[in-house]
């Protein structure tokens, strides 16, 4: 199990042995399951990125549309703020109670700059894919899928700047150190991950 939960959103479904959440597919293994989810996210992506469906804005809204479309046909909670607080690995995410909260806040500071996105310098725009993606993560608002969509937001954003999407081949090689990366901005410490972006990002637009 990934998380750490405590609902009827962490059920697992019947005959899983426990390694796959409850599901509309009644999907029971989990290699299955992650092909599935794969599949579905290669589709919101040709959706996406062929009808140039986000151009005009991006809102809070938006994202969990875009949640929704994914694995709206697998779980009853897609699209939906999580409701239960998650853990892992000891690590906790932003309580339930204040996701209303935190997504309108995530939404002023990120999501505002979209339409702006080809002003920004290359540099400004690392910094900002960091800052978002760290605070996307901690947010944490839904019950699974947010580092992919939390991708999907990055890879939006530096097509709207007018770059390649980004390969994240660097992010799996050390995971380690963006696991604490992402933990060292939850006092705003975003300096760790700010270079292995950059990296990311240089890597991705040779």
């Amino acid at each position: 199990m990934k998380y750490d939960i405590h609902s009827s959103e962490g059920d697992f479904e019947p005959g899983s042995n426990g390694t796959v959440l409850k599901n509309k597919l009644g999907i029971v293994s989990e290699q299955d399951m992650i092909d599935a989810e794969e599949a579905l996210l290669l589709q919101l992506y040709e959706h996406l990125f062929e009808a140039d469906a986000y151009q005009e804005s991006i809102t809070i809204e938006t994202i969990q549309k875009w949640h929704r479309i994914w694995l709206g046909n697998v779980y009853a909670w897609a699209g939906e703020f999580r409701s239960v607080n998650m853990s892992k690995d000891g690590f906790q995410f932003a309580a339930a109670l204040q996701l209303p909260k935190l997504a309108v806040s995530f939404e002023q500071r990120y999501l505002t700059k979209f339409n702006s996105m080809t002003e920004v310098a290359e540099d400004e725009l690392i910094q900002l894919l960091t800052e978002s993606h760290v605070e996307f993560i901690l947010i944490h608002p839904f019950r699974d899928g947010n580092g992919r969509i939390s991708r999907l937001l990055m890879d939006v954003m530096v097509t709207q700047a007018g770059f390649e999407p980004l390969d994240y081949s660097l992010m799996e090689q050390n995971r380690d150190y963006y696991f604490k990366s992402i933990q060292a901005g939850v006092v705003g410490d975003y300096q760790h991950l700010n270079r292995l972006m950059s990296d990311v990002f240089r890597q991705s637009n040779l």
